[in-house]
């Protein structure tokens, strides 16, 4: 087994003891399931709303709080020594986040469809391209929490309260169309709220708007840059 399978596979089992791991896939399926009882069947609102819901708090809070909890402890560092390079174990941590995603992704549309009998959209490719740049977004956040803060409990209290503003002016907490039009409005053109937008949009089987895709492309560019400058490895 080769260093980096072996950096994997630690990885691995160390995601999966996190607690947090669980609560990004249980609070998402949570929200479904108590919603999703009373809910019509032709719903397109609910399950764009659970699937935003597992990328910010994976995003805004798993991502950077195990990154810059690594940086504080100086595993960065040290594997600066090794063949295992800080890159290679940040790379294997954004797909070990993504395989996650994915996860509570998949468990969210199971349950939809096959338990609450909610229609799934019938166009994929739309829903995917929303999916791919709201997560890309997302996690260039991320990762600039990660860079920006001095350690983990740093990152984390920081993505909490970009988590909870985030949401609300996305529509997560409250229905879009119950909230004042003006904050509805700035909510557009958050990260989470262009997410939301694109992708309850692609839900009804229509393309998206360009503009929340626009903004998300922006987003995970203009932030991703800015994140890989002030990143530090200790």
């Amino acid at each position: 087994m080769t260093a980096l399978a072996k950096l994997t596979a630690v990885e691995t089992k160390l995601l999966l003891r996190e607690p947090g791991s669980l609560v990004s896939i249980l609070i998402p399926l949570f929200f479904l399931v108590v919603f999703g009882a009373s809910t019509p069947k032709d719903d397109t609102v609910l399950l764009p709303m659970g699937m935003s819901i597992a990328v910010g708090l994976i995003g805004l809070y798993l991502l950077p709080t195990t990154l810059a909890g690594y940086r504080e402890r100086g595993i960065l560092r040290r594997l600066s020594t090794t063949p295992v390079k800080p890159g290679n174990l940040l790379a294997v941590q954004l797909l070990l986040q993504l395989a996650l995603l994915a996860a509570a992704t998949a468990l969210q549309l199971t349950v939809a469809g096959g338990v609450l009998g909610i229609q799934l959209p019938s166009r994929a490719l739309p829903v995917a391209i929303a999916c791919a740049l709201g997560t890309a977004a997302m996690f260039a956040v991320g990762l600039l929490i990660a860079a920006l803060a001095p350690n983990g409990r740093a990152a984390n209290g920081i993505g909490v309260l970009l988590y909870f503003p985030m949401a609300y002016l996305a529509g997560l907490i409250q229905p879009v169309a119950q909230m004042p039009a003006s904050l509805a409005r700035v909510g557009e053109y958050t990260p989470l709220g262009a997410f939301r937008a694109g992708l309850a949009q692609a839900w009804t089987g229509q393309s998206p708007d360009l503009l929340p895709l626009i903004l998300l492309a922006a987003y995970t560019v203009v932030i991703s840059a800015i994140a890989a400058r002030c990143f530090r490895w200790e």
